[in-house]
């Protein structure tokens, strides 16, 4: 291959807007090299990545492991379709399902394809299970919610953005107020054709807002009194982000001792991506107990690329990353500090209302009566000090920095937000 001319910053924007469709709204900056918890643009100014690719990133950038795994596995077979076994998948799938504590696994490529098998599972599940009549089943989802973008799934967002002008909606979904159990208990009495409850842990795009204590222990309860199917969705939660190996802990097998403020929830239907591939490739899987997931039959439900070789070897050592460099305690101790230092600066502030989060996924809510994106303001002038964030819902910054980053460096990057902030106090 022809040696690639280099690119400046405003080439590389220049040629996306014009050949590329207009469906983000990316921070002007142009990356071209990763590693670790660091990020280069084109012109070779380092920066500190403090968003992780919505953290499909927890393992750092480029990790050498993960890489090599990759690597390897490209020089053999990458692709075979599931008309023929390979001798990967089944070794990612006994990996998975016992680090978990799931029977079976389903292998999509995304997020939302995770979701959408979910979906589907559920359903199937409520018909020859339940004994819900057919096409009456419903699934019971949090307003606020972010679950992806495919036409279902905005069927049951309150996003005006992802929901204008792409009706007809698809029918059969119930929204409630999130970290409302009146709410739920409510709708699961009155509506005996319900087949899931679908939540995020902690709604992560929503801005990163943690539930009350005990309410996803209680959704659960209530959930099992009504024989509903809890399904959780860990695409962006799991995988070591909030502390734990997954948000709702369960019964899985990470070992991390320092878990007292997390709830010990088993999702009936456990839904994966991001970071199931360390951000190297698009893996992400459905999770469930033989009696849910043996209801799927060959031409059920399938997926060309789900479950290759490539995807299998790469969510392998990255899960296996994980477990070796202790992330989950890293993230459950950083995050802590993290939280702990904002908190100091904010007595303060007039700029910062409050910090919230869970590990190291977290947000701080910028005071912005006026409306007037000082989020926005606030990100620009932390990409000039070293350090990448993006607002979510006008004024909030979430920070998710990669689970591999070290108590100094999270320090400095404290330094760096504490900085930049009071350049806006009045």
């Amino acid at each position: 291959m022809a040696v690639l001319e280099q690119l400046t910053s405003q080439q590389a924007i220049e040629l996306e807007h014009k050949y590329g469709a207009h469906n983000y709204h990316p921070l002007p900056v142009v990356l071209t090299k990763g590693k670790g918890v660091y990020v280069w643009d084109v012109e070779g100014k380092k920066y500190y990545d403090f968003l992780s690719a919505y953290s499909a990133v927890n393992q750092g950038h480029c990790h050498p492991k993960i890489m090599n795994a990759m690597i390897e596995q490209t020089k053999t077979l990458t692709l075979t379709s599931r008309a023929f076994y390979n001798d990967m998948l089944g070794r990612y799938e006994k990996y998975a399902t016992q680090l978990f504590g799931f029977d079976k696994l389903l292998p999509m490529n995304t997020g939302a394809e995770a979701v959408e098998t979910a979906l589907k599972i559920a359903r199937k599940w409520a018909y020859e299970v339940k004994g819900i009549d057919e096409n009456e089943a419903e699934i019971v989802v949090c307003k606020n919610n972010f679950h992806g973008r495919t036409t279902t799934i905005i069927s049951f967002s309150n996003d005006p953005v992802a929901r204008e002008n792409f009706g007809p909606y698809t029918k059969g979904f119930i929204k409630i107020e999130y970290d409302n159990l009146k709410a739920l208990e409510d709708v699961l009495r009155k509506n005996p054709n319900i087949a899931g409850f679908l939540v995020e842990p902690i709604q992560g795009e929503a801005g990163v807002y943690v539930p009350s204590d005990g309410y996803l222990v209680a959704a659960k309860a209530l959930c099992e009194t009504y024989n509903v199917l809890f399904i959780a969705d860990e695409v962006q939660t799991g995988i070591a982000r909030t502390g734990k190996l997954l948000a709702t802990c369960g019964n899985c097998s990470c070992n991390n001792g320092n878990c007292s403020d997390t709830p010990d929830v088993k999702p009936d239907i456990l839904i994966l991506g991001k970071a199931l591939s360390g951000g190297a490739y698009p893996v992400s899987a459905v999770l469930a107990k033989d009696n849910i997931m043996d209801v799927i039959k060959p031409g059920n439900h399938g997926s060309t690329f789900g479950g290759n070789p490539v995807a299998a070897a790469v969510a392998i050592a990255a899960l296996e990353v994980i477990q070796e460099e202790n992330l989950a305690e890293n993230a459950y101790i950083l995050g802590k500090l993290f939280r702990s230092e904002l908190n100091t600066y904010i007595k303060n502030s007039s700029v910062v209302k409050l910090v919230r989060g869970k590990g190291l996924l977290n947000a701080i809510v910028i005071n912005d009566e006026e409306k007037n994106n000082k989020a926005w303001d606030i990100c620009l002038a932390l990409r000039d000090n070293g350090l990448l964030a993006k607002p979510t819902h006008r004024n909030i910054i979430r920070f998710a920095p990669p689970l591999v980053i070290n108590k100094e460096q999270l320090l400095d990057c404290v330094s760096i937000i504490v900085k930049t902030l009071s350049a806006f106090e009045k």
